[in-house]
């Protein structure tokens, strides 16, 4: 026969659901912290500004998850190259927290370096992607690259794994960018990134993404992307600047819940020369 153990008394149990509160409570606060290091961290490594051109139009807008633990590694970049033309990308770091928002860093800060020496994008991508191969790490992010040369209107854009971007013409028709794209930067060696070249005329914009701004918990990115659409069919049609349109572009995202980082890159043409 087994005898039952004594019930603990109430002075035990207590004593016990105080133990249990406080090592909840230490744990609420390191998580805490980890979240409010890893936000000050990522909107530290993103850019304080944007380049300053005439004729080109350059806005951005960033926030961070709404669920506290889901702040990752969300980025956008624009930057003057050495030849006057622009460099312009946005991504996402795999996972969350601190190695995600410090992995992010190391991923823009190599965009930029290697873009000195090489700012072809499908390039510009196979390099970084063998850099963060070379870093051994267990993460990898999704980027998209882009080069505008404001002279021409030439846009070149690559895709590594990530969201595609939305572009509109000044008469206010919008579609998805549907172009071929390579796997995530990290993951395969010797991985290829095809180069997609678009016209960015006057009053048209090119809207870049993360998937923070196109999904969530009820909506697919293919819809999310077709809200992308009509916003920037409508600001085009209208004349909206581009910072009302990031706005405007994250501000949706928002509304629909978005339980990831959400970025927005937007890069438009006003009509003005620009000297070569």
């Amino acid at each position: 026969m087994f005898r039952k153990r004594p019930a603990p008394d109430g002075e035990e149990l207590l004593a016990r659901l105080a133990t249990l509160t406080t090592q909840a409570r230490e744990l609420a606060e390191l998580r805490r912290s980890q979240v409010e290091l890893a936000i000050a961290l990522q909107r530290d490594m993103l850019p304080a500004d944007l380049p300053a051109i005439p004729g080109v139009r350059l806005a951005a807008c960033y926030s961070p998850a709404y669920a506290g633990l889901n702040v990752g590694g969300d980025w956008y970049d624009a930057f003057t190259l050495p030849d006057g033309r622009i460099g312009l990308s946005v991504g996402d770091v795999q996972g969350h927290a601190i190695d995600a928002a410090a992995f992010m860093g190391q991923v823009r800060v190599g965009l930029r370096a290697l873009a000195s020496v090489t700012s072809e994008p499908g390039d510009l991508l196979a390099c970084t992607n063998e850099l963060l191969l070379a870093l051994n790490k267990d993460l990898f992010a999704t980027c998209t690259f882009m080069r505008y040369d404001p002279a021409s209107g030439l846009l070149e854009s690559a895709r590594a794994g990530h969201v595609p971007c939305v572009r509109a013409t000044a008469d206010g028709r919008a579609e998805v960018c549907r172009d071929e794209g390579g796997p995530p930067l990290g993951v395969l060696e010797g991985a290829d990134y095809p180069v997609t070249r678009y016209r960015l005329a006057s009053g048209g914009v090119f809207v870049l993404v993360t998937d923070g701004v196109v999904e969530g918990p009820s909506l697919s990115v293919d819809d999310g992307l077709e809200r992308v659409v009509r916003l920037a069919g409508l600001a085009t049609a209208v004349g909206m600047e581009a910072h009302a349109l990031a706005a405007a572009v994250l501000k949706n995202a928002e509304l629909i819940g978005h339980e990831d980082d959400a970025a927005v890159l937007v890069v438009g043409h006003d009509g003005r020369t620009v000297t070569p």
